[in-house]
């Protein structure tokens, strides 16, 4: 029988668009066109100063040709993965994949991007690649379990390696010897640790993990060898990475299915910050619109989260905006405030606010075994998608009500339309500021992505 890393290589090999049902290709259409936008808020984020400064120390444009989105620079392809990469995840507004737990989608369109100069893709072939890419890292992280997040891994950094690796021998072509290789190269590469979550190393392990990948598929073809079962082995990537119930053969038995974006399908974000907190302050929205309350009005706020739904949500009283994308108070506090969450939300100015001080007193937020709900994948999921969220409020005049939210604004169940996208990808734009028709157009393109023969033209239009 074919292990783990053998029968992950004949996946990206031998499965194409024709494998998935026919909703996929919109499905995946959806992401990827949230993801360019991600990339290009990434450019007017904090991390853009110190990477355009690695950048020049690099040796700047150094005669690279792949574009950085939202600037007028460009790199090579490993140094571009790195930064684009690091782009689609510096706002911490791409995509949720639960079950991963990860963010998958930036790098796999940064390493499909830094790829494109030297390996020219239709718009087809480009979702193919990226189809392929979501279905073999997500079901390497089935096996290994969420466990392997339990233990401080940030799978972003270390299981979307193998997305963007899978992606990118898919858009090669890369026969079945070469692709395993990669992947034993790339077993030897994953990183990142959460104790990282709220500054800019958090995004960092979205373009490591981008560039490890563009590296890893061109070490296999220049000749370089890899163990052909680094994943399963006894010294492999699940002994070293993984825990006790991580298993391969959960992993292979999972390919029958009708692929990861059909089921269970991927969470786009309608907030910029960490998944974990967006059911609460959808619930603080509901609340608002429902009592047409304001800060003054508020005597209490309390929200109550399913157990392990505050693993990553460390910082109660932040003092920079990359803290508050981790506080699920200071996030309850600023919908208390404005009513409204936007990409100020979560910049140093708005968390230094004196009106959110003087909220956070008045804010609890903790987990309750009441919310764990009788799901029975409840432990395979990540803090932002088990159980449920119930928010209350008690207001000065003697009001109180609590709303109880199950899926966040954005998941599968409640999927953002292509008008949501459109505002997102508008918004992230002018945060890179990009011409906004410019923008439009490129979203236009993004929305026929599959009929697209050539994408040189979009990615113009994201170029500085």
């Amino acid at each position: 029988m074919a292990g783990l890393t053998e029968t992950m290589s004949r996946v990206t090999v031998d499965r194409g668009l024709a494998d998935f049902p026919p909703e996929t290709v919109d499905k995946a259409k959806r992401v990827i066109a949230d993801t360019f936008a991600v990339i290009l808020s990434g450019a007017g984020s904090e991390v853009e100063e110190p990477l355009m400064r690695y950048l020049d120390m690099a040796g700047g444009n150094g005669g690279g040709s792949v574009p950085i989105l939202g600037t007028a620079r460009r790199a090579g392809p490993e140094l571009s993965a790195l930064i684009n990469g690091t782009f689609g995840h510096a706002l911490d507004f791409d995509d949720v994949l639960s079950m991963m737990p990860a963010h998958p989608s930036a790098i796999i369109v940064a390493a499909l991007l830094a790829d494109l100069p030297e390996n020219p893709l239709d718009g087809r072939a480009f979702v193919e690649a990226y189809v392929i890419g979501v279905e073999v890292g997500a079901r390497i992280a089935q096996g290994i379990t969420v466990g392997h997040y339990g233990r401080g891994f940030h799978g972003t950094g270390t299981l979307g390696t193998f997305s963007a690796l899978a992606a990118l021998a898919k858009a090669r072509r890369l026969d079945l010897d070469r692709v395993r290789i990669a992947f034993g190269i790339a077993s030897s590469m994953a990183s990142g640790v959460r104790r990282n979550f709220g500054t800019m190393t958090k995004p960092l392990h979205t373009g490591l993990a981008a560039r490890n990948a563009v590296e890893a598929v061109r070490l296999a073809l220049c000749g370089f060898t890899a163990a052909p079962d680094a994943l399963e082995a006894k010294a492999g990537f699940y002994a070293a990475y993984g825990v006790e119930a991580s298993n391969p053969q959960v992993a292979i038995d999972a390919l029958a299915g009708p692929g990861i974006l059909a089921d269970p399908g991927i969470a786009l974000k309608k907030f910029a910050c960490c998944y974990a907190s967006h059911r609460g302050m959808d619930g603080v929205l509901q609340l608002r619109a429902r009592h047409h309350f304001t800060a003054d009005d508020v005597v209490r706020l309390e929200c109550r989260m399913p157990p392990g739904g505050m693993l990553v949500l460390t910082y109660p009283r932040p003092v920079t905006g990359l803290e508050g994308k981790f506080s699920l108070q200071y996030s309850l506090a600023a919908g208390v405030l404005d009513g409204k969450y936007s990409i100020w939300s979560f910049t140093d100015e708005a968390v230094r606010r004196p009106g959110i001080a003087s909220l956070l007193d008045r804010i609890s937020a903790f987990e309750d075994e009441s919310c764990r709900d009788d799901d029975p994948l409840f432990d395979t999921r990540s803090s932002g998608g088990r159980g449920f969220v119930e928010v209350e409020v008690e207001l000065r005049n003697g009001t109180r009500d609590c709303v109880r939210v199950n899926k966040a604004p954005g998941h599968p169940t409640r999927e953002l339309s292509w008008d949501d996208i459109a505002a997102k990808f508008a918004d992230c734009a002018g945060h890179a500021r990009l011409d906004a028709g410019r923008a439009a157009e490129a979203f236009g393109m993004l929305r026929e992505l599959e009929n697209r023969r050539d994408l040189g033209a979009l990615i113009g239009k994201l170029h500085h």
